[in-house]
């Protein structure tokens, strides 16, 4: 009988104390931050997208370069296929089809190497945003910060996306300065 109400005692110790220590509690504080538009209205952001649009409206012209250069071997070929001989007529073709593998090997590198780029930058981006993110974290007193793409549903007053947007132009424009 004594065990057992030394069990109820403690038990209900334990309950108040633990009810006692939730209700004093501060309330969780959660936000989520969305990425794509960070990176759409950011500075830094709006700065890599017009780099990659940049290089890859160069290696467009290029590729539109050669695919005339290309086309016009093509018109010549065809022009001059009736009066050649059966060996030239087939070596200029096997030339022919070399250039358009060629352009195509071409085309596969700029794509690639326009991808590599906007990772490295992305990469870059992030990086520093994640650094940024953080900082806002621990002086703002939050529990969570996550992307919103992993989150099903928020409500608008969690989203702090335009204040790491600020914080991070701000930051931005003082790496800049430097």
């Amino acid at each position: 009988m004594q065990l057992r109400n030394q069990w109820l005692i403690l038990t209900m110790l334990t309950v108040f104390l633990t009810a006692g220590s939730a209700l004093g509690a501060d309330v969780a504080k959660i936000g989520v931050v969305e990425f794509q538009r960070l990176f759409e209205n950011s500075d830094a952001g709006k700065e890599i997208k017009a780099e990659i649009t940049e290089k890859g409206k160069k290696m467009e012209a290029e590729l539109k370069e050669k695919g005339a250069e290309i086309e016009e071997l093509k018109k010549r070929l065809e022009r001059e296929a009736l009066v050649m001989s059966k060996e030239m007529r087939e070596e200029k073709e096997r030339e022919f089809r070399i250039k358009v593998n060629d352009i195509k090997t071409l085309q596969k590198k700029y794509e690639a190497e326009l991808q590599g780029i906007q990772k490295r930058l992305m990469k870059d981006l992030q990086e520093e945003t994640l650094e940024v993110i953080d900082e806002i974290g621990k002086s703002g007193g939050y529990l969570m910060i996550m992307d919103k793409r992993g989150v099903l549903y928020s409500p608008s007053t969690i989203d702090i996306t335009d204040e790491v947007i600020k914080k991070f132009n701000q930051r931005y424009a003082k790496k800049e300065k430097k």
